[in-house]
């Protein structure tokens, strides 16, 4: 059962580099403050009818845009986040910022933005933490997924289809609880089922309850469905973000990265209009569709459109495999990458960065 999380073909080169959605966490929820966020263990699920306008009245505040990269990339790079400390630290999916390149924007719900910067991620839980330059924030209170029940009221809330402007908002029931879905490259579990509208761009927003409190982490879409979308569950979340806070996780401020966004040549998300416009004619490897300039390969001279087809001597058949490649390296290694432009090839010396 073939399945995608938001951020279509947005999947970046190192820790710009990874698979689509990931997440297979063990962790139980065990109530646990995370940063000045609060939590509780009464029952969240509301007497009445859904009042959506309490709704985000609460939670409006604490959601956030995340923008990654440059903003003017072919399929962009934006997604969502859910404000958890006063200070700053913001819960959002992995695969939103794995393509960052040393550049996080976040915007907030006034309309105000400010940079932010990595502070870890685990990619197989597609769970990260950000810090935001700001502090005097809304935090969302963290509820308790293990409270719902099936019928029970949820709100999505997030940057859908990064249209900007206010978040788009959707409404639904939870349909079912404790969802895994693994189509044999990618796993998810410990899912809150809903038919709440999720659309790319919603990446990392939050799912929550008829009291405004996050239920869920919003995170992948199943291609074809209708009305079936995909929440981490906030209590297999919890104990992964104090793990973060004190510098856990596979990817952190400090994994080698070359800077640039990409999308498998061979995806469907890559019209051939687009090959046929950049000259591509390669039948696999990463296209790049963005480049930090500030980056590695903004320094190596990789530009938009190119197609990157070896690193360090090993083949590139997607945007997963330079994943492996460059992180199996650290940062400051030197490493030749061989790209196509334009149908021809060319060596680049790069060296890698933090």
């Amino acid at each position: 059962m073939a399945f995608t999380a938001f951020l279509l073909g947005a999947a970046m080169v190192g820790a710009a580099f990874a698979s689509y959605a990931a997440g297979r966490g063990d962790r139980a929820g065990t109530g646990e403050r995370a940063g000045s966020s609060t939590t509780t263990t009464a029952p969240l699920r509301a007497d009445g009818p859904l009042d959506i306008q309490r709704v985000l009245d609460i939670i409006r505040p604490s959601v956030v845009t995340i923008q990654t990269g440059s903003p003017n990339s072919l399929f962009g790079g934006a997604g969502s986040g859910v404000i958890i400390s006063e200070d700053g630290l913001i819960l959002t999916n992995a695969h939103v910022i794995e393509g960052a390149g040393g550049s996080i924007t976040i915007r907030y719900s006034d309309g105000t933005t400010s940079t932010a910067s990595l502070v870890g991620a685990s990619t197989s839980d597609d769970i990260a933490l950000v810090q935001a330059d700001r502090a005097d924030l809304t935090p969302a209170t963290l509820g308790s997924s293990a409270n719902l029940l099936v019928g029970d009221p949820v709100v999505a809330i997030g940057n859908a289809l990064n249209l900007g402007g206010d978040p788009s908002v959707t409404s639904g029931i939870v349909s079912a609880k404790d969802r895994a879905i693994d189509d044999g490259t990618i796993a998810l579990d410990h899912l809150i089922q809903t038919d709440a509208a999720i659309n790319p761009g919603n990446s990392g927003g939050p799912l929550v309850n008829a009291d405004g409190h996050v239920v869920g982490i919003n995170t992948a879409i199943i291609q074809g469905a209708q009305n079936i979308g995909f929440s981490i569950a906030i209590d297999s979340v919890k104990d992964l973000i104090e793990e973060l806070k004190a510098g856990g996780g596979d990817l952190t401020a400090d994994t080698a990265i070359l800077g640039v966004s990409s999308i498998d040549v061979d995806s469907p998300d890559l019209d051939q209009s687009v090959k046929d416009e950049l000259g591509i004619t390669a039948s696999t490897g990463a296209v790049v569709t963005a480049v930090d300039p500030d980056s590695a390969a903004g320094a190596a001279g990789i530009q938009e459109g190119d197609v990157i087809v070896e690193i360090d001597g090993q083949a590139v058949d997607g945007s997963g495999d330079a994943t492996s490649i460059v992180r199996s390296h650290q940062p400051g290694d030197q490493v030749d990458v061989v790209l196509e432009r334009r149908g021809q090839r060319q060596t680049l010396s790069v060296t890698l960065g933090p």
